[in-house]
């Protein structure tokens, strides 16, 4: 049975799509600002390129994940090729491709550089062998991703510039041209001490880990600061990254850096979203039907079913009546600690209206598509 495009079903809101075949097998992973306006392209014009034209013919679905803003869809799309690598999609599919974070490595005199994230599970990971010990270069502060290739390289050469840390991979014995064009501070040679080094590591880490919307207003104080002490080459430097660093990328929510992994419930009337977060990763939603016949407490028993035996690190839920006693519940069953957050605000009160937004959208999807069929 063909598919049946019709584009009201589709929201005029940012996000990602996934095209899926018969056997719900994902054949293309897209993102568009206006998903309803980008998915109306693919069926209402008349293709020229061959693998375009099969791609419309295979879809039989059309799976859409509703984000905040074009940011997060840039991210979350290039996560979701990673960790699909849909036959129709041929960009981003490579790991060392896409949106990247900066690292400051964790060696004794740290450098920065560009890191690329695993975004395969923890059961692919040990398939794999690939749980070895990180490097001490790898072990360091991450900070992004960067939407924007070109702001990643802009911050990279801002920080290694204007706090002259080293670039060398390994560290040689005497100082290179860096050194004498004044782009590096020549630590290997001994013209700055490890102690003086490290602390220029440090302010340097100190200002890459603000906040979207803090990284600026700190840059600006900084080069106040260097020109109250009359340093006004240093404050002529900042001045020109701030004018590079003007087009920040917007604030996103889909990947972030996190050593555990969450998923988030929001439950409605009779069934629950689920967002499965991996090590701060978007990487899927689950729509599940609770269980009817349950009396009271439906959200403790759902908990229960799905996860007495194994789950995340921890649980964000829009409600629970007793969060502590479920906790309790879930230790005392399953020999492993669960944390249980129902937040009010800040980042995971942000993905539980993420998931509102997706389960609001499938629950008019479905009464909708009820509504059609009684006519």
């Amino acid at each position: 049975m063909s598919f049946r495009f019709q584009a009201s079903d589709y929201p005029e809101q940012p996000g990602c799509y996934l095209m899926k075949d018969t056997e719900q097998r994902i054949l293309y992973v897209g993102k568009s600002k206006n998903l309803r306006n980008r998915l109306r392209s693919y069926f209402y014009q008349k293709h020229k390129r061959r693998r375009l034209a099969e791609l419309v013919v295979n879809i039989r679905s059309i799976e859409v994940i509703l984000v905040n803003n074009e940011s997060e869809s840039l991210v979350l799309e290039n996560n979701l090729i990673k960790i699909h690598k849909p036959p129709y999609n041929r960009a981003l599919k490579r790991d060392n491709s896409g949106y990247a974070y900066l690292q400051m490595t964790g060696e004794p005199l740290p450098r920065l550089d560009v890191y690329y994230r695993d975004r395969r599970t923890t059961q692919e990971r040990e398939q794999a062998g690939a749980f070895l010990p990180e490097r001490k270069e790898e072990q360091g502060q991450r900070f992004g991703p960067f939407v924007s290739s070109r702001f990643q390289y802009a911050m990279l050469d801002f920080v290694t510039d204007h706090y002259r840390l080293r670039t060398c991979t390994s560290l040689p014995k005497r100082a290179c041209l860096l050194y004498h064009i004044g782009k590096c501070s020549g630590v290997c040679e001994g013209w700055i001490s490890e102690a003086d080094y490290q602390e220029t590591a440090r302010q340097a880490s100190e200002m890459l880990s603000h906040r979207r919307d803090h990284l600026l207003t700190a840059m600006h104080e900084k080069m106040t600061h260097y020109a109250e002490r009359l340093e006004f080459e240093k404050a002529q430097n900042m001045l020109h990254h701030i004018r590079v660093l003007e087009r920040i990328p917007t604030k996103q929510i889909v990947d972030r850096e996190t050593g555990w992994n969450q998923d988030v419930l929001y439950f409605g009337e009779r069934d629950v979203l689920i967002a499965r977060v991996q090590e701060g990763m978007l990487r899927d939603f689950r729509f599940v039907a609770m269980d009817p016949s349950v009396g009271s407490d439906p959200e403790e028993q759902f908990i229960l079913s799905q996860y007495e035996q194994e789950g995340p690190d921890e649980l964000i839920v829009n409600r629970m009546k007793d969060p502590v006693q479920m906790r309790k519940l879930l230790r005392t069953r399953s020999r492993r600690s669960v944390a249980i957050t129902v937040p009010k605000r800040g980042l995971k009160a942000d993905l539980l209206q993420l998931c509102k937004a997706n389960y609001e959208y499938r629950i008019a999807q479905r009464e909708a598509a009820v509504a059609a069929n009684q006519n």
